[in-house]
């Protein structure tokens, strides 16, 4: 299918003036076919604008008009549609509850194994900031490389202690 005719397609499928086009010739409306990517197919411009973007007038040529075809009721169709599986009827389990609570139990252990990680992480992130006044390294001559440290410390506390909080939400969301 050739670029060109797929954006028709695209074109008459998106505007409505396009759909009917004996309906539009019949106004006295002009189409124009707009340059540039994407090529515009419109009927929303002034002479004027058209003139100013470039855009041709289509008035003349053939317009295709692509209907997609309706899809077909099933043969055994009722008043209401039959569901697609019979794992989707209300009641039925889409899971083994055995499965599940497998899981469940797998999520939580990995979860407060990450949890345990992390405060541990945090813990050591505050001893070395040391209430904000952590001890000057020897490559620390400069005050300011001292105060860029210090700055990442707090960043670091403050990002792990989200990551705790982030992490006990998950875990209080699982079954116990």
């Amino acid at each position: 299918m050739s670029r060109s005719f797929r954006l028709l397609l695209v074109a008459c499928a998106a505007l409505p003036g396009l759909l009917h086009p004996a309906a539009v010739l019949a106004q006295g409306v002009s189409v124009y076919r707009c340059p540039g990517p994407p090529v515009l197919y419109t009927d929303a411009l002034t002479a004027e604008e058209a003139r100013d973007r470039g855009c041709r007038t289509i008035e003349g040529a053939p317009i295709t008009i692509v209907q997609t075809p309706r899809p077909r009721p099933p043969a055994n169709a009722t008043s209401a549609p039959a569901p697609a599986t019979s794992a989707a009827r209300p009641g039925d389990p889409k899971v083994d509850p055995a499965a599940q609570r497998q899981r469940d139990t797998d999520a939580r252990r990995i979860l407060e194994a990450e949890l345990k990680r992390e405060e541990e992480r945090l813990a050591v992130l505050k001893r070395e900031y040391n209430n904000g006044e952590p001890e000057r390294r020897g490559d620390e001559r400069n005050y300011q490389n001292y105060l860029d440290r210090v700055a990442q410390m707090k960043a670091g506390i403050l990002r792990s202690e989200s990551d705790v909080a982030a992490l006990k939400r998950e875990l209080s969301k699982l079954p116990p």
